[in-house]
């Protein structure tokens, strides 16, 4: 019996691009032995995207669909494309073409090497400028810096994953996600495939420079404590800065009775003081913020551990 793909197109406005990218799919499975379902989802598409992909859908049966009643964003049509599918493997890939469909025999090429997780690995990317590259590295940088889980710099959603990665995956349960970081916190085995990202066929690109914003604010407190953490570390920095200096003014002014002719007004020995005490309330922040941890931890829900195989016993 042979094995299916399941390919998983997120969709907002991409009316122009869907022909084209079904096209360049069918074209491809047409050379290669797998079975395929191509899967689009429609995030609240305003164009008439859904028109399209209903035509397509009548002329092809391994053309599926899912229609949000709203626009909840690409993370939640990805995830939405991960429940719904039904292959062997999955691929997510952009509708824009950004993402080369070519590269999708690379992927099932890797897979068939015995890897769990293939990530397609942007090296260049046409279709942005220096303010979106420099942003782009900077967010790897402090990511990878903070985050529990290291995020690979030019990973992207184009990726093929397992159909046991994918069951696992569809465990989780947060709402705010980023669907490449929980993957990565998955685990598994991987590799990557690197490719040059070509110019959008058509439209324009849906995320805004607020909706990046957003998903890496997301990311970062997803997947890392430091945020929360880093009130605490202030106000003991700052405790740690005044509680020196006002024990040296004490011993200065009240002790050895202005020796050194400093002359510390008592203005100053208030501000040291309120100073002081705003690093301890900063501290007991980060005092609180360990309990805030570990209570996103729990709500969170993610399994304790993730196990790829057994030996000689069942898999439960």
């Amino acid at each position: 019996m042979q094995k299916t793909i399941s390919i998983i197109i997120p969709v907002y406005n991409e009316s122009k691009n869907i022909p084209l990218i079904k096209d360049e799919l069918v074209s491809i499975f047409s050379t290669i032995s797998y079975d395929y379902e191509i899967i689009f989802v429609n995030d609240g598409s305003k164009d008439n995207s859904q028109d399209v992909i209903d035509n397509l859908t009548k002329t092809d049966k391994n053309i599926k669909s899912i229609e949000f009643s709203r626009n909840f964003g690409k993370e939640i049509a990805t995830s939405a494309g991960l429940q719904y599918s039904s292959g062997d493997a999955v691929i997510i890939i952009d509708a824009d073409l950004q993402h080369p469909p070519q590269l999708i025999l690379e992927l099932i090429k890797k897979w068939e090497q015995g890897f769990d997780v293939v990530i397609g690995k942007r090296k260049s990317n046409n279709g942005i400028g220096f303010i979106k590259t420099f942003c782009s590295f900077l967010y790897y940088k402090i990511i990878n810096t903070i985050s529990e889980t290291p995020i690979e710099a030019g990973a992207t959603d184009f990726r093929l994953m397992d159909k046991e990665v994918v069951d696992e995956f569809n465990k989780f349960s947060e709402r705010e996600r980023i669907t490449r970081g929980l993957v990565d916190w998955l685990g598994f085995k991987r590799d990557f495939v690197e490719f040059s990202a070509d110019k959008r066929a058509h439209g324009v690109a849906s995320y805004s420079y607020f909706k990046l914003i957003k998903l890496a604010l997301s990311s970062s407190v997803s997947h890392s404590m430091a945020p929360l953490k880093f009130a605490g570390y202030l106000g003991l920095f700052i405790m740690t800065v005044t509680g020196i200096s006002g024990f040296i003014i004490f011993v200065e002014n009240y002790i050895l009775n202005d020796v050194l002719g400093w002359g510390i007004t008592g203005t100053a020995k208030l501000a040291v003081l309120m100073i002081f005490f705003i690093g301890l309330v900063l501290a007991c922040l980060g005092l609180i913020s360990l309990y805030i941890g570990n209570i996103h931890n729990e709500v969170v829900g993610r399994p304790l551990y993730v196990v790829r195989k057994v030996g000689n016993m069942e898999k439960k």
